[in-house]
């Protein structure tokens, strides 16, 4: 797999692209460490730097910064490999093929936008504007829910919702816990921002 290409494909020519993923073998292992690894490094990097050194000003400090990337990047895992994991849970209910590979595939794929956009945490007042390009992820999962898992086309939207769902909660709790563990191994405050 190609990095570069599947990024710009995934992005740009979402259809063609998800056609192209179906008829691969799903690899976790490579999945993780060829595609997540280093997309997820991206915008946690972008957060170290931006809040470490160019938050500084607003009540943020290198300490804050690197639990900021730190728990972007653990989130980024956790956050993949548990929405796929209850994704796949959830097929057999959307008259889906039940694939752990075949979730996590859709799942990492559909993050792309997130971490990608997440470049712009390098500066901390326009981080935000990354949230936005990621909702262009959830197009991406409608888009890949039926060839990736198999699902009929009057399932798709039912099963696009739930898992929509399921990633905020997931986003956000495991989020939560990663935040409060690694800002407290650090000893800095989540809430040093003002």
């Amino acid at each position: 797999m190609n990095l570069i290409g599947r990024v710009k494909n995934i992005l740009m020519t979402p259809k063609t692209e998800w056609q192209v993923i179906s008829a691969e073998e799903p690899n976790t292992k490579q999945i993780f460490m060829g595609y997540v690894l280093p997309l997820a490094l991206v915008p946690a990097v972008a957060s170290a730097l931006g809040w470490g050194i160019f938050g500084m000003g607003h009540g943020s400090s290198f300490a804050y910064g690197l639990s900021a990337g730190l728990v972007t990047l653990i989130s980024a895992f956790v956050g993949v490999y548990l929405a796929a994991f209850i994704i796949d849970q959830l097929a057999p209910s959307f008259s889906s093929q039940k694939n752990m590979g075949r979730a996590v595939q859709l799942v990492a794929y559909s993050y792309t936008p997130a971490w990608v956009g997440g470049i712009l945490n390098i500066i901390p007042v326009i981080g935000w504007i990354g949230g936005l390009v990621a909702l262009y992820g959830l197009y991406l999962l409608y888009l890949g829910i039926p060839p990736i898992m198999k699902t009929p086309q009057d399932k798709t939207v039912p099963y696009m919702i739930v898992s929509i769902v399921v990633l905020l909660v997931v986003y956000l709790v495991v989020g939560a816990v990663l935040g409060m563990l690694v800002f407290g191994i650090f000893g800095v405050s989540a809430m040093t921002f003002r």
